[in-house]
């Protein structure tokens, strides 16, 4: 099940959570100030960590840290869809209101500059921003690839920018491909799609370019095949990393660990999320919001962590700061705000 769908088939559920997260669950927020994960990476979690519950939210999709510390978050609000914050918490200020179908949001660093990259699956629209929200440049749908009939059919769910420049727009929502531009924004190239092939891609919900391998490689999702991909900044196909059970959002890297929100384990309706973290090997060596004691393989075959129902609701993202500790933010959970994991 997508999104939409998921939207489409729950409105009485959809209901209750305007209302309160707590008449959802029953148990989530009990889980505020207990540690959860496992090794090297356990958290404090901190449900009240913003500050200001006047400021108009619905989803709160992603989050990036700036290298000057400060943390920036999209909504789907179109009164704010970019909240800033300190790392205490507190709102230092808001800007945009034209994307009602927010999703998407990643940072990239030209020399001493930063510019967020906005993603709104429901206009197709692919923008630039200054941090302080001025547009710099606006991505064209891919019309040229002909894989779509018109901007309707074009969903996108994320970006990347490569060290040369080039940016990697993944339509996770759309028809799966991840198309290449140039750094002026010209179009070059598609790759992965919807299919059922080894390069196929189900839900392409996110891309990010991984560094740490000795030529730049690109990480994708395949949500919905509960499974991670490589390749490389041409497309081809490089590996595969299952994570059965897990129907995991973007991947974050921070250092040797890639980082995912779990937005759904069991089932849609369960609000049963957590968040995973993999090593340089790609091996599961921690799951905030886990009930499990240890993490279990079995001929190399990942046994599905079970959540422990109340420390996440449908977390939708995991941003990593310059301490390590974690923030996420939920979609459909309520209007919750973003929480903190501190670091123990």
């Amino acid at each position: 099940m997508d999104r939409r769908t998921f939207v489409k088939t729950s409105s009485t559920l959809a209901a209750a959570s305007t209302l309160s997260p707590f008449g959802i669950t029953g148990r989530y927020k009990q889980s505020n100030g207990l540690t959860t994960g496992h090794g090297s990476h356990r958290y404090k979690v901190d449900h009240e960590w913003h500050k200001d519950l006047s400021i108009p939210i619905k989803d709160c999709h992603e989050m990036v840290q700036a290298p000057d510390g400060r943390l920036f978050m999209l909504t789907n609000h179109t009164k704010n869809n970019v909240l800033i914050y300190d790392k205490s918490g507190k709102v230092l200020s808001s800007w945009g209101s034209e994307y009602p179908g927010a999703h998407g949001l990643s940072l990239s660093v030209e020399g001493s500059e930063s510019f967020l990259w906005i993603t709104d699956e429901k206009t197709g629209a692919v923008n630039k921003h200054t941090l302080d929200g001025r547009k710099v440049l606006s991505l064209k749908y891919p019309y040229e690839s002909g894989y779509y009939a018109d901007i309707s059919e074009y969903k996108p769910t994320e970006t990347t920018v490569a060290p040369d420049g080039s940016i990697y727009v993944a339509d996770g929502y759309g028809k799966n491909y991840i198309h290449k531009y140039s750094a002026q924004g010209k179009y070059l190239s598609s790759f992965g799609g919807s299919g059922t092939g080894p390069a196929h891609l189900d839900c392409a919900h996110g891309v990010t370019v991984d560094t740490r391998t000795p030529t730049p490689t690109l990480l994708v999702t395949s949500r919905s095949k509960q499974c991670f991909k490589r390749y490389n900044l041409k497309g081809k196909l490089l590996a595969t990393y299952q994570t059965p059970g897990l129907w995991i959002c973007r991947p974050v890297i921070k250092g040797d660990y890639t980082y995912f929100s779990v937005i759904v384990s069991q089932t849609w309706y369960g609000y049963d999320g957590m968040i995973a973290i993999f090593d340089k090997d790609m091996k599961l060596i921690s799951v905030p919001g886990s009930s499990d004691e240890a993490i279990s393989y079995t001929d190399g075959v990942l046994k599905t962590p079970v959540s422990d129902e109340m420390t996440f609701m449908n977390p939708h993202d995991v941003c990593v700061d310059d301490e390590e500790n974690l923030y996420v933010p939920q979609w459909y959970s309520g209007r919750t705000y973003p929480m903190k994991l501190t670091r123990v």
